[in-house]
């Protein structure tokens, strides 16, 4: 490439420096840096003109978005977790699975601090900073509570580092990390973002009760697995047919508060 300043502005490295830039931008200045490369090897003084407008743009949008990055990773809140919760006890060994895995079901039974831990977990590996951690609830009053119950263990005020959006309703903001929201918004949102770019992180509650957009839902983030880092959580009564779905999927099962479907179901008996 030309050393000339204009060529200087894109960093030697591009596709690390994409690593710091926000995902919702990386494919747009992914394909700009393509057809910079294009028009480089057609030549002509027409050409080296295009080349060097469209540089100082490509440079102008990564810089944009990799101070949005930055300015996302010094705010990034500091969470706290209560002793009394199962999942409390077990986060480094849950943030270690979910570096190491690109899918991770975690089984605890209900009260185990699944629901508002695990997006803290998130939050303190670097989750939510290119992207939102997208946490789904069956219910709109379950994504309020929740994303209020989340707010108030981060001190933080609802609709800040933490906000919900339900049908006809949302309170969310720029300074958003973690959104809550029904199933049935996200899979709405796939017809707008359908690699789900707005995301770096998606957490999938209450999947044991298998309604129909909780089924797309799996079968969607399935497709984008070659493309997207998922991570998905489900009670213990379900493990069996999620580990089916997600064929190499890490399971974490919460020690003692696994309840497994035989001993249950003999229990009825």
């Amino acid at each position: 490439m030309s050393s000339s300043p204009v060529h200087a502005l894109i960093p030697t490295d591009f596709e690390n420096a994409l690593q710091s830039a926000m995902i919702a931008d990386r494919f747009s200045l992914r394909r700009k840096w393509q057809e910079i490369r294009t028009l480089q090897k057609s030549g002509g003084e027409k050409s080296h003109t295009k080349v060097q407008q469209a540089t100082i743009a490509l440079a102008q949008k990564l810089h944009h978005s990799q101070q949005k990055y930055a300015a996302r990773l010094e705010h990034l809140p500091k969470p706290e977790y209560p002793l009394e919760l199962p999942v409390s006890g077990k986060k480094d060994d849950i943030a270690v699975a979910i570096l190491k895995h690109q899918v991770v079901i975690v089984c605890g039974e209900t009260g185990s601090g699944k629901t508002t831990q695990l997006p803290k977990i998130c939050l303190e590996l670097g989750r939510g900073v290119a992207g939102l951690i997208g946490h789904t609830q069956p219910r709109r009053i379950a994504a309020r509570s929740v994303a209020s119950r989340i707010a108030q263990e981060l001190q933080t005020p609802l609709g800040e580092a933490v906000g919900y959006k339900v049908r006809f309703n949302d309170k969310l903001s720029e300074s958003s990390y973690v959104k809550l929201m029904t199933d049935g918004i996200l899979l709405a949102e796939t017809q707008g973002d359908k690699f789900l770019n707005a995301y770096d992180t998606i957490i999938i509650d209450e999947a044991h009760e298998r309604s129909l957009n909780i089924d797309f839902l799996l079968g969607y983030l399935k497709q984008l697995l070659p493309k997207r880092p998922i991570h998905h959580r489900d009670q213990t009564v379900h493990f069996q047919l999620q580990q089916f779905l997600w064929h190499g999927t890490r399971l974490y099962p919460m020690g003692d508060n696994e309840f497994p479907l035989g001993k249950y179901a003999q229990t009825l008996r």
